[in-house]
């Protein structure tokens, strides 16, 4: 199969950039707003515009002649994402006019880029050629004027951007003149050597029966979220800075561990309500929920050097309400004092009482400690979330929970259970049919929970239990 080639979208903030990787991935995966440095991590995505496939990287805003912070970071993010890419996108804004960022940018492409296409934006409603000409003055060839919120001029920035790609790839597959040598011919003919069109078939025999495990990683800000996906991948993927808010968008990356596809997303710290007042930090918080529910597995970073807060409970619950199944990692361990580790401990018992069947480890996300043990622990969780339980043994199970324990007697009745079956997956669901079923306490549905955890193995993952009661075929007599 055919390689997709790679185009990265590069700028200075609040050009553009964004709107048009949501416009080539048919998608809002990259938060898009009137507000300057909103992205900051490099962000992959699959574009398509018309039967033209790709692969597309969105940019923070570039700024080449930074030398430290947030800005430094961001630029080598982009540089990363130019040496990635067949074809780079220089966009512009056409009605601010060329500015001495764009000039600093376009030095900068000038010097590593190969292939670069200048796109000059929100230029719908103007005259395209009058406004395009000024930044002729950047030395990278014709610029291409472009809606990317209207979609205006789309399809012609991908053919441009990709030109020299498509170019290697027809010089390439173009035939050999010379004639073949006598003996090779006889090879291929006697089958000596495998014809290179049936390596895909071979391929395609193979079913693929692996699942890829979608994990959030969530806390609160400044945890080391980042820090422990650039420890996963190998690699400084993401921006990893000591400063609360500096994750904004949730930022999914694809990576293979032992063999299993995994796709991490690193989201945006949550803060509580009451300080979330920058209309940034609302969307950030959103795209953070929507990444919980999106999940199979969520972990839930904590800082071993900070007190457990009433904001890492909310967190849990939003995890909780959802249904994702969740391992618990405690990061910094290696910088928490001996009183400080004493402490988390006592407050993780009184605080996190509630996910009791989350594998809790303590770790190191900057030194690579522990972290092997987490993603044993998100394959677990996702095993059991999506495990598989038989009618016949929940069956059992109930009836064996009910001998050892029976419901409490409400008045008159007692609660009859009869027999159970599996509801549903991620979280899985327990249905348990009788009678007078809304009698039992939630006392007694915990204890079912635990029941069924302890018989089918179940950590990891929230379970629920659902109560349907059977008609009373006596209630019409008498």
């Amino acid at each position: 199969m055919a390689r997709l080639p790679v185009i990265a979208l590069v700028g200075r903030p609040n050009v553009g950039k964004s709107t048009l990787f949501n416009r080539f991935t048919r998608s809002r995966a990259a938060l898009v707003a009137d507000v300057p440095g909103l992205t900051r991590d490099r962000q992959y995505g699959r574009g398509r515009v018309g039967e033209r496939e790709f692969i597309v990287i969105d940019s923070g805003g570039f700024e080449p002649v930074a030398r430290e912070g947030i800005a430094a970071e961001m630029a080598r993010q982009t540089r990363q994402a130019v040496l990635e890419a067949d074809g780079v996108i220089f966009l512009v804004d056409g009605r601010e006019g060329l500015t001495p960022h764009d000039l600093q940018i376009g030095v900068e492409l000038r010097r590593t880029a190969q292939n670069v296409l200048v796109a000059v934006n929100k230029t719908e409603g103007m005259r395209r050629e009058i406004v395009a000409a000024e930044f002729h003055e950047l030395g990278l060839g014709t610029p291409l004027s472009v809606s990317a919120s209207h979609g205006d001029g789309i399809s012609d920035l991908v053919d441009e951007a990709l030109a020299s790609f498509d170019a290697a790839v027809a010089a390439r597959d173009t035939p050999q003149t010379e004639t073949a040598d006598a003996s090779d011919v006889g090879q291929s003919d006697t089958g000596a050597y495998p014809e290179t069109d049936t390596e895909p078939d071979a391929e395609a025999t193979e079913p693929d029966m692996v699942h890829t495990v979608r994990v959030a990683v969530v806390g609160r800000p400044n945890v080391g979220k980042s820090t422990l996906i650039n420890t996963l991948l190998g690699e400084e993927r993401l921006i990893a800075f000591d400063q609360p808010g500096t994750t904004r968008d949730a930022v999914a990356i694809d990576f293979e561990r032992g063999g299993r596809p995994y796709t991490l997303v690193d989201t945006a710290g949550l803060r509580r309500r009451g300080r979330v007042d920058d209309m940034v930090e609302k969307f950030s918080a959103v795209k953070t929920l929507q990444a919980i529910e999106d999940a199979n597995v969520c972990v839930l970073l904590l800082d071993a050097t900070d007190p457990v807060s009433d904001q890492d409970s909310v967190i849990a619950g939003h995890v909780l309400e959802a249904g994702r199944a969740l391992v618990i990692a405690v990061n910094k361990w290696d910088a928490a004092s001996p009183a400080q580790r004493d402490r988390l401990k006592i407050e993780l018992d009184r605080r996190m009482h509630f996910l009791s069947f989350a594998k809790l480890h303590f770790i190191s996300a900057l030194k690579g400690a522990g972290v092997g043990a987490v993603m044993r622990s998100v394959d677990a969780a996702h095993a059991a979330a999506y495990a598989r339980l038989s009618t016949p043994r929940l069956t059992r199970v109930l009836r064996d929970a009910v001998e050892q324990q029976a419901p409490p007697r409400r008045g008159p009745i007692r609660p009859k259970l009869r027999y159970a079956h599996q509801g549903g997956q991620n979280p899985p669901i327990v249905v348990i049919h009788g009678t007078s079923l809304d009698r039992i306490p939630d006392t007694y549905r915990r204890y079912l929970e635990s029941t069924v955890r302890s018989a089918f193995g179940l950590q990891g993952t929230p379970l629920r239990i659902e109560f349907r009661t059977g008609a009373n075929p006596y209630a019409q007599r008498g």
